[in-house]
């Protein structure tokens, strides 16, 4: 179902309320267009190595570009709650490339993208292809085996881009400029990494981050072998790979990308500010810390990519019942029988901030522990050599009924299912809880029992005997991957991948994999690469949700559990297994010496020119009597000297966001005045956490709304490494809107200058 945890809230009603909406408007169309490493590597100085031999210096390009889209009035992608719209904005969304590049052999490269949106998906990465073709021969180098297109899951920022019907219901459908917005800012990154490439030196290193993720299904996790599990000191993988990449010209960093598994469900269901969540503070706080720093080249870019996410939760504290404080039943976090009470707690839960400071918290953490390890890196780092060897390949796999021998017992042959979703999907998570009677007791929650469901079921698309037994012991909720009316509803086709750059392998995962899925996952990577490619210390991480968003996969140990992970695997009890052996099977064409690429396989529908739409556009904006646009409605206590900690505020007569996206510009801005002139610099921008832009419909009908500006003057905790430390002085906001006129439609870009106030840091 539409990602993600929780909150299916009534699903089949909006699921028939849409079969019956598609038979009457069937032509209402929106249109469209971990890590596992070894250190028995030899520890060496990662800057500045003159004995370095040449073959550590790749071809390395990395870009970022604005996709943030609509910030009001579009349901948010992850907890599929159609209650949760956007509002305003906490912070941008945005597209990371990075390229790596045999230097002898430009055709031998690949693109990894790190985007701050829930998942990678299948239409948005056919239209980055597209794309790229169209810009010409010097992009023709890069194609669907070398992209690969990950998701740091927020659950934060607008829908309505995907290409599944499933995941479009809660957003009221495909919203094309949504869309758009998304695929032209990842075009953008990539074109900024191509032509920023330079000859690089890429060195690895990892770092426990304990305090930054917790289980939160450890009751399925426990259901693996007990010999397994000792394997591991935690339940959830607490390792924090880093890349660094170093220009080798002046040995500055242009660049790191890390790999860390944590949920981005910081902020609750009832944020409605979009924002990257933890990843999305990490990358900031990371690029924020760069500058001015002489380390860093300039344009420094940090990428934080999600990994094993599947059970994990930021929400560190654990789970606790709303009502008695008492912690959820472990077995299937009910308090009293039903899931609508258990909540996990992020470290600052008191706060009632919709998960804000957790969310900044848990995006500090992460960035304190990849500042660690990148301080450390010039004495224990692992330089990663052998840029012969920079390969990708790429294949699609139906899974309806994929047979295959097991890559973890040969003697075994399994067989995969046409895609399901269990009872426990929509019984939610400790991040997300669902309602009614649902739990994340799949196979005997009170929901199996009820008629209403089943009904329900049937009347969508029956399972049949055979769909039934592949899926055992999950009881089928939503039998969806046979319906392709009016247009495929979720992906049974499903992307295999994999990245090398030498010694490094990136398993690029479609779905959320699980704690124990990724070990397995990994460890299989890394045996058949020493075994097949010679590779004696191979360096595996895992970034998923890739490519197409395929829901999750467990251990199938975990799927027999059938909790809220399990429900949502797809494909049945074999799915990890089908996902390892493809990649083992391809593994061979990583090969330095291979010029060959697999069959592509079955190329997946695309839904964008078909996609049902029910998102009314703006239909225009008006200024109150007497009124103009950007106008100061309120601002700020004029006698008041405001200090850190202090919360600013100033409201203006606004217009709808919608009518531009100002993609790589700016809504707000604090600025300050330069001591002794006229003029005023900027301090703040859409880019930084503690600005928030709010936007109200006043009087709908007559197209009226507010826009407030919040600035909190950030104290020592949210100015962490701050090298542009605040100064005293005089400041104001700054609003930049564009209104639609009525009759016309013509859009007008417009300002609005709060008045100034004091402020003594």
């Amino acid at each position: 179902m539409p990602p993600r945890t929780g909150t299916v809230v009534g699903i089949f009603g909006v699921l028939l309320g849409v079969i019956l909406a598609v038979q009457l408007a069937f032509n209402f169309h929106g249109t469209s267009r971990a890590n596992q490493f070894s250190r028995s590597l030899p520890l060496q100085s990662t800057r500045a190595d003159k004995s370095a031999t040449e073959d550590d210096i790749f071809n390395v390009g990395i870009g970022k570009a604005d996709v943030t889209g609509p910030v009001v009035e579009i349901v948010f992608m992850g907890f599929a709650d159609s209650e949760q719209k956007g509002t305003g904005l906490r912070q941008r969304l945005y597209s990371r490339a990075f390229i790596i590049e045999n230097p002898n052999k430009p055709d031998d490269t690949f693109i990894y993208l790190v985007t701050d949106l829930a998942a990678g998906d299948t239409a948005v990465r056919d239209g980055v292809l597209k794309g790229l073709a169209a810009m010409g021969p010097e992009y023709s180098r890069y194609g669907s085996h070398n992209l690969a297109l990950s998701g740091t899951h927020s659950h934060s920022g607008p829908g309505a881009w995907l290409n599944y019907l499933l995941p479009q219901i809660p957003s009221a459908g495909f919203d094309k400029a949504a869309y758009k917005a998304v695929v032209d800012g990842i075009l953008l990154s990539i074109k900024r990494a191509h032509e920023t490439r330079t000859p690089t030196r890429l060195s690895f290193d990892t770092k426990d981050l304990v305090d930054g993720n917790i289980n939160r299904s450890p009751y399925s996790y426990l259901a693996n072998p007990e010999e397994e599990r000792k394997r591991y000191q935690y339940d959830t993988d607490k390792t924090l790979s880093l890349i660094r990449f170093d220009r080798a010209s002046d040995d500055k960093t242009t660049g790191i990308l890390t790999f860390y598994s944590v949920h981005g469900t910081s902020l609750f269901a009832n944020n409605t500010l979009v924002s990257g969540d933890n990843k999305g503070v990490a990358a900031y706080l990371f690029e924020r810390a760069a500058k001015g720093d002489d380390r860093f080249a300039d344009g420094f870019i940090a990428g934080f990519s999600q990994s094993s996410v599947g059970d994990t939760s930021p929400n560190t504290l654990g789970p606790f019942c709303e009502d008695t404080g008492l912690d959820c039943k472990f077995e299937d976090s009910t308090c009293g029988g039903s899931t609508a009470k258990c909540h996990g707690r992020g470290p600052f839960f008191r706060e009632l901030d919709q998960g804000t400071k957790s969310c900044f918290e848990i995006g500090r953490r992460q960035y304190n522990t990849a500042k660690a390890i990148y301080e450390n890196m010039d004495t224990s780092a692992k330089r990663i050599r052998d840029n012969s060897a920079v390969k990708a390949f790429h294949v699609y796999q139906n899974f309806d009924g994929y047979t295959f021998p097991s890559p973890f017992n040969p003697r075994k042959t399994l067989t995969t299912c046409s895609a399901a979703l269990g009872h426990s999907f929509a019984g939610g998570t400790t991040d997300g809880p669902g309602r009614f009677d649902f739990t994340q007791n799949g196979t005997d929650s009170p929901s199996t029992k009820n008629p209403i469901w089943r009904i329900a079921r049937d009347v969508i698309h029956p399972p049949s005997k055979e769909q039934v037994a592949c899926q055992k012991p999950k009881k089928i909720l939503l039998d969806i991957g046979d319906l392709t009316f009016p247009y495929a509803w979720a992906a049974n086709i499903i992307d295999i991948q994999v990245l090398r750059a030498g010694p490094l392998f990136i398993i690029v995962a479609t779905p959320e994999v699980s704690t124990m899925s990724g070990r397995r996952w990994k460890q299989a990577i890394a045996n058949k690469a020493k075994e097949i490619l010679g590779v004696s210390n191979p360096l595996v991480v895992l970034g998923a949700p890739s490519n197409t968003y395929a829901h999750y996969v467990t251990t199938e140990e975990e799927y027999g559990i059938q909790r809220y992970e399990g429900g949502s695997t797809l494909h049945g009890p074999n799915t990890l297994a089908a996902h390892v052996n493809l990649t083992l099977t391809y593994l061979p064409f990583l090969s330095a010496s291979s010029n060959n690429h697999p069959d592509p396989g079955p190329y997946p529908p695309i839904n964008t020119d078909k996609s049902l739409s029910f998102i009314t556009g703006v239909v225009h904006d008006n200024p109150p009597i007497g009124k103009k646009f950007g106008d100061v409605l309120s601002g700020p206590d004029m006698g008041k000297t405001f200090r850190p900690g202090d919360t600013v505020k100033t409201t203006f007569v606004g217009a709808n966001p919608r009518n531009n996206f100002r993609l790589e510009e700016t809504y707000t801005a604090v600025e300050r005045q330069v001591p002794n002139t006229n003029r005023w610099e900027v301090v703040r921008d859409d880019f930084d956490w503690t600005l928030v832009y709010r936007w109200e419909r006043k009087r709908p009908i007559i197209g009226t709304s507010e826009v407030t500006l919040e600035w909190t003057i950030e104290d020592d905790y949210y100015s962490i490494d701050n090298k542009k430390k605040l100064e005293s002085g005089t400041y104001r906001l700054h609003y930049y809107g564009d209104s639609k006129a009525p009759v016309t439609g013509q859009i007008t870009a417009f300002e609005g200058i709060g008045p100034a106030f004091k402020v003594e840091a």
